[in-house]
């Protein structure tokens, strides 16, 4: 007996039975997709592709829809052409799909057959410039257009657009006599000279779209045009076996009249691995290397994508047990499992002692807390580490360091040194007491007050402009970057002109004064202010993103904001920041950038995102259980080497990163471990570099290492790349050489007797977290032989560790 179920808005058949057909039938037929879940024709125009889809019991997906056999209820309300149906006559029927021995049912709705829509230049004319490439940045749709002929960008403004085609160079863009002859036809179709090239062929149904809307006498569209609300693409994910493999996708628009239209054949397709899988323009995906890739669809304003993996053909895997501690893991090995990766095995006790200190308190462990740890034969041993290591207050300053790069704390000619020195405290003592970050949100954006008395106020005076406001507050808070909707609808994600405005109507009634100390500024809401749109310089109402109209009549919108911005009602907010907790522990996202999230970026394991996401929300946004979890999983204590299966995966965190340690952390270990102190400005001496509150304040080492400038809420101010000029200066630079005589440690060690392979095991302890080997303490035995220089030797064997790949990293 088999069961019909609904999954992922298609119907689902869920069965026991083989797959039966001799070129699949290499595993069981498991699932029958069928999309999409429904078929509504409305007009003799409207049609319907139908794409089948089979998943095996190996997870391995094919495109089916040729082979499967179609039966409708009633044939006489539509007819089919291959897998697309077209409207013959009104009614209800049902669509049934067999193949491989099992059947779903689609049902079918059509409505107003025998009615011919009316061309439209929104609704059919503008996505052919969009398809064709015709309004993108490289083409007319540049600032200054392109040969005299100019369309908005990715068509934020389409009036604009309709009159620019049909009022500028009458007589010669269009033909209303003989359409076909029109230039803006025969520069498309390749008859004259174009620089764009050839667009579309004579004979496609591109060209005679617009060869329909001249011959109607190019109409405008009525003020009540429906408009697109939604864009559906499927199938939504696939695991195709091989080069070779084929899927095609179907395309589906929503409309506000609450009808929807087939847009296979006018969506645009991209691919952000061709490699893997590219789609054609028709839709087509065709399965290349091994990886992953996201399709996506764009159409109107809407951009949504699917997720798909293609194998190497006809392989072989065994899916062995993988040990997992929480559901992080769980989450991580099911993807695994579906790329048919195996993960690398777990840390020794040596690595993850100083990956988890590194990346806790930004230092290594001494002597001691390493002979501790080492020594202890509890098996939960390392779950206390990491408890004790969230106890510590250093845990607290990394931190605050990290935000004072989001939050881009840095005196200026705007921000005195003391109202950042204030607002950095005042952050210190919200980490240090775990107050949960959607408290800490609302009170930044809700700030009123001076900013010295309350120094959350210095977030809008270290950036005044409303526009620049906005667009910090949804990089900083929701991960997303808008600045491009300022000056036209997003081409990679959702985001339109009218998002960008509205929800900067938030910030455009942000008052500030002088106080009673000229370096004070009172931040307070001054009730008056709107933000215009810039086409047409309309009002635009406050809007959440992605979130709809906001009440804000007599409020101060910023509290608005605020409390629907750090809320379960807010998607955004809770995967923002546990995707930047987990960069911090992998340096890389789950999405990547981190502050990035767009539709045409996708999160490399969604569920895991997810899932963390509702569990940091239901803790009350308890940003300690969501490092505790972390750390304690499987996958961050695995080790960096790989397997052959994971040796090119970077993204799915089948084993640990090795990456660089960050420049403040950098130093100040190097600064533990030679027994020295450091002196920063306005700070005493023995301060730690994390401490430094000021962006502005830096020395040679930090920027030669990349620390941040915090002069924008980018995360791509941290650089973690090594450079050449990052090791000349280790080697040749003050910072080691100095700090190696300055500390005194060798000729310490040297005064208290310690024999030379002490010393050297005290040294590798230090700057390791580990004992030589014998292979190494072998090479170095001859440099201390009789006669020999100790102290010379044992000064360049610290130079050395600390000049090492092993010590530069976290691994």
């Amino acid at each position: 007996m088999s069961r019909i179920s609904i999954l992922n808005s298609a119907f689902v058949l869920t069965a026991s039975c083989l797959f039966g057909t001799a070129a699949l039938a290499q595993s069981p037929l498991t699932q029958l997709n069928v999309y999409p879940a429904d078929i509504n024709l409305t007009t003799n125009k409207d049609r319907q592709l139908v794409v089948v889809q089979a998943v095996h019991a190996d997870g391995i997906t094919h495109d089916v829809s040729k082979q499967a056999t179609f039966t409708l209820g009633n044939p006489a309300i539509c007819r089919r052409d291959g897998t697309t149906f077209y409207p013959t006559a009104d009614g209800q029927t049902e669509l049934k799909v067999e193949f491989g021995g099992q059947m779903l049912t689609v049902p079918v709705k059509v409505e107003k057959a025998a009615e011919t829509r009316a061309i439209s230049f929104k609704l059919d004319v503008m996505p052919v410039w969009m398809k064709t490439g015709c309004n993108t940045g490289s083409c007319h749709g540049a600032a200054r257009g392109k040969d005299g002929f100019r369309l908005s960008l990715f068509g934020f403004d389409p009036d604009g657009d309709y009159n620019r085609i049909t009022r500028e160079m009458p007589g010669r863009r269009i033909d209303f006599s003989v359409p076909d002859a029109s230039l803006m036809i025969e520069k498309s179709i390749g008859v004259v000279p174009h620089t764009g090239g050839k667009r579309f062929e004579k004979d496609s149904e591109l060209c005679k779209t617009v060869i329909d809307w001249i011959t109607a006498g190019c109409p405008r569209d009525p003020a009540d045009v429906a408009t697109c609300v939604g864009l559906e693409l499927y199938p939504k994910d696939g695991v195709l076996d091989g080069q070779g493999e084929t899927q095609q996708v179907t395309a589906r628009a929503k409309y506000s009249d609450g009808t929807d239209r087939d847009v296979t054949n006018l969506a645009l397709y991209l691919s952000n691995n061709d490699t893997s899988a590219a789609i054609t323009p028709e839709g087509i995906i065709n399965a290349g290397t091994r990886g992953e890739a996201f399709v996506m669809a764009r159409f109107s304003t809407f951009t949504v994508g699917s997720h798909f993996v293609v194998l190497p053909k006809g392989l072989v895997y065994e899916d062995k047990p993988k040990a997992q501690i929480n559901y992080i893991d769980e989450l991580v090995n099911l993807k695994l499992k579906k790329l048919r990766i195996d993960p690398s095995g777990k840390s020794n006790d040596e690595a993850f002692l100083r990956r988890v200190y590194v990346d806790l308190v930004g230092l290594v462990p001494s002597e001691d807390e390493y002979n501790r740890f080492m020594s202890s034969t509890e098996a939960d041993k390392r779950d206390k580490l990491i408890d004790e290591l969230l106890g510590r207050k250093e845990f607290t300053e990394v931190w605050v360091g990290k935000w004072a790069e989001w939050l881009m704390m840095r005196s200026s000619n705007q921000t005195s040194l003391k109202s950042i020195t204030l607002y950095y405290t005042w952050l210190s003592e919200q980490i240090a007491d775990n107050v949960p970050l959607d408290k800490m949100v609302r009170e930044i954006l809700g700030a009123n007050g001076g900013t010295f008395k309350n120094p959350p106020t210095n977030f809008y005076q270290i950036e005044p402009d409303r526009l620049k406001v906005a667009e910090n507050v949804a990089q900083i808070f929701m991960g997303m970057r808008t600045q491009c909707a300022q000056c036209h609808n997003h081409p990679f994600d959702r985001w339109t002109m009218n998002d960008y405005y509205s929800f900067a109507a938030f910030f455009a009634q942000i008052g500030r004064k002088t106080g009673e100390d000229y370096r004070e500024q009172i931040v307070f809401n001054s009730g008056g202010g709107e933000v215009n749109h810039l086409v047409g310089g309309r009002v635009m109402p406050p809007e959440f993103l992605g979130g709809g109209p906001a009440d804000v009549a007599g409020k101060d919108r910023r509290v608005v904001l605020a409390d629907w911005l750090a809320s379960p009602k807010n998607p955004y907010f809770a995967r923002n920041f546990v995707n930047r907790i987990w960069h911090h522990f992998f340096n890389i996202g789950i999405v990547e950038p981190i502050d990035d999230v767009r539709v045409s970026n996708p999160a490399s394991n969604d569920p895991l995102l997810q899932e963390m996401a509702k569990r940091f929300t239901e803790s009350n946004y308890d940003f300690k259980a969501m490092v505790r979890d972390i750390c304690r999983s499987e996958a961050y204590q695995r080790t960096t080497e790989k397997n052959p299966s994971n040796e090119t995966d970077e993204r799915n965190f089948a084993s640990q990163t090795l990456r660089r340690i960050k420049a403040e952390s950098m130093l100040d270990i190097i600064s533990e471990v030679t027994s020295t102190k450091d002196k920063f400005p306005r700070l005493p001496l023995g301060a730690r570099a994390v401490q430094i509150a000021d962006g502005a304040t830096s020395t040679y080492f930090l920027t030669t290492f990349g620390r941040a400038t915090r002069e924008t809420a980018c995360s791509c101010e941290v650089k973690m790349e090594p450079t050449l000029s990052q090791a000349l200066h280790l080697l040749n630079g003050d910072t080691t050489n100095n700090k190696i005589q300055q500390g005194g440690l060798i000729a310490k060690l040297i005064q208290d007797k310690a024999p030379p392979e002490q010393i050297i095991e005290k040294l590798y302890i230090r700057c390791l977290s580990r004992k030589p080997t014998a292979e190494e303490a072998a090479a170095l035995k001859p440099l201390f032989v009789e006669g020999s220089d100790a102290k010379r030797s044992l000064d360049d064997i610290f130079w050395a560790l600390l000049n090492s790949r092993e010590f530069l990293f976290n691994h």
